[in-house]
């Protein structure tokens, strides 16, 4: 049997009635909808149709299709996401030029690059913790922001001090901080509102900051075109010396817009994840210990490779990624021409937007799917379409391996040197909210410093 679109449930409420509760309470947006609906379902009363996907047979069936068979919107939507990062950044390519772009930044992300990597994200976790003071509280994500905005710019960029680098994490924090908010979410979802009113409006103040970060970005590109230092292993100078099929490179602008993705992308995603990851340890007593107990017999100074090889810490940031992933659902997906798939028929035109949020709660698949149980990744494999927090099919997430890699070493290194505790208010159970396009942990979330962490000596395990 095969069900057409024709016969597919869903609700035919106009998108601006229904957008307050998907940008204000998505979560219960996606699960009211999946209790009326089913796994499949489409939204809204007119074209094109969008069709949320929360059956991992189907979604199996879209990461599998041809890249060819999709396409992405118009980049003259004037989305604030194409205003953010710009028309030319590998998430809102298509078809050739997203797979020239794609291969080129590839390279830097796989391979020997990784223990570099590893090295930096250390160095960088034990610099913000220095400030750390024993029972003086700090804003969790905060701090967690700062961490993963100083390794992106150290990784991708190459700087680690400096009046550019000061100015670009000054004016980036603020940037995201203004559209942190989940009302912020309103002027990418409604283009009508990008109004400039001046700079004390909140669209002109978005307008300045962003222009101010581009002329900085554009004068290091310069910078490097002027100076060129072949030695450098940054993602920056790895993107210039990078060259397509025939030879040709990324131009300025295509830098550009690549380098803002990875800032925005690489950074605000990683910092939600780390923080929520922070919060379970510290709200599950138990999760803590058995992750302490892993960690303490690595011994002093491990291998940052070897850390990131530990199976638990996996489980926990894979469990971390599971229950409230970042992005609820992955990139957009139009169909260029019909498409049969598990049983459903989707014709041309189609937006299918696989449910990230609602396969990771699928009971089926993750008994007591609210409960945060890392041991689940211990005791079976997930498929791509069953666990997906970075996409997949030729859309995943390019930085996945190194997201996880730095997920892993923040933790370990902050949970290595420190016993922390939650500050009172902050002892209960918390849900995500709207961050941007995103998902992510309450903004006031408070640790407490305890003091220096004493490793407990761990039994000699003999095979």
């Amino acid at each position: 049997m095969v069900i057409r679109i024709s016969a597919l449930p869903g609700s035919k409420t106009p998108f601006w009635q229904r957008a307050p509760k998907l940008i204000l309470r998505p979560l219960e947006y996606f699960e009211d909808n999946y209790r009326r609906y089913g796994p499949v379902f489409q939204v809204g009363n007119g074209l094109p149709l969008s069709i949320y996907v929360a059956d991992p047979a189907v979604i199996q069936g879209i990461f599998q299709t041809d890249a060819a068979q999709f396409h992405v919107p118009p980049q003259n939507v004037g989305s604030g996401l194409t205003f953010l990062l710009g028309d030319q950044s590998l998430l809102l390519l298509d078809g050739d030029r997203h797979r020239r772009h794609r291969r080129l930044l590839m390279p830097p992300f796989h391979g020997d690059r990784m223990r570099a990597y590893g090295d930096v994200i250390v160095e960088l976790t034990e610099q913000v913790m220095a400030s750390w003071q024993p029972g003086m509280a700090f804003n969790l994500r905060v701090a967690i922001q700062d961490i993963t905005l100083r390794v992106i710019l150290k990784a991708v960029f190459g700087l680690g001090d400096g009046d550019r680098y000061d100015r670009l994490r000054q004016l980036i924090g603020t940037l995201l901080e203004g559209l942190g908010t989940p009302f912020s979410a309103f002027f990418i979802f409604f283009p009508g509102l990008q109004k400039d009113l001046g700079p004390m409006s909140p669209w002109g103040r978005f307008v300045r900051i962003k222009a101010e970060i581009d002329a900085l970005i554009y004068a290091e590109i310069e910078d490097r075109r002027r100076s060129p230092q072949p030695e450098r292993t940054d993602i920056l100078s790895l993107m210039m010396a990078a060259r397509d099929d025939q030879g040709q490179p990324l131009s300025d602008s295509e830098l550009h817009d690549e380098l803002m993705t990875l800032l925005v992308a690489g950074h605000e995603t990683t910092a939600s994840a780390l923080t929520w990851a922070l919060y379970w340890v510290h709200w599950l007593p138990e999760v803590g210990a058995v992750l302490g107990q892993e960690l303490d017999r690595l011994g002093p100074a491990p291998d940052p490779l070897a850390v990131a090889s530990q199976p638990y810490l996996t489980a926990l940031c894979q469990e971390t990624l599971r229950i409230y992933p970042v992005a609820p659902t992955t990139g957009i997906r139009i169909l260029s021409q019909p498409m049969t798939v598990a049983g459903y028929e989707f014709p041309a035109g189609a937006v299918l937007f696989p449910n990230i949020y609602l396969v990771h709660h699928r009971d089926d698949l993750y008994p007591e799917p609210d409960r945060f149980k890392p041991e689940r990744f211990l005791e079976r494999q997930y498929s791509p379409a069953e666990f997906l927090p970075f996409g997949g099919g030729h859309r995943s997430c390019i930085g996945m391996a190194f997201a996880m890699m730095e997920m892993k070493l923040v933790l370990a290194t902050v949970l290595r040197q420190w016993e922390l505790e939650l500050a009172p208010r902050d002892r209960r159970p918390l849900r995500p909210v709207r961050r941007g396009l995103t998902l992510a942990p309450p903004g006031r979330l408070r640790l407490v410093p305890v003091g220096q962490r004493v490793p407990q000596p761990q039994p000699l395990l003999l095979s």
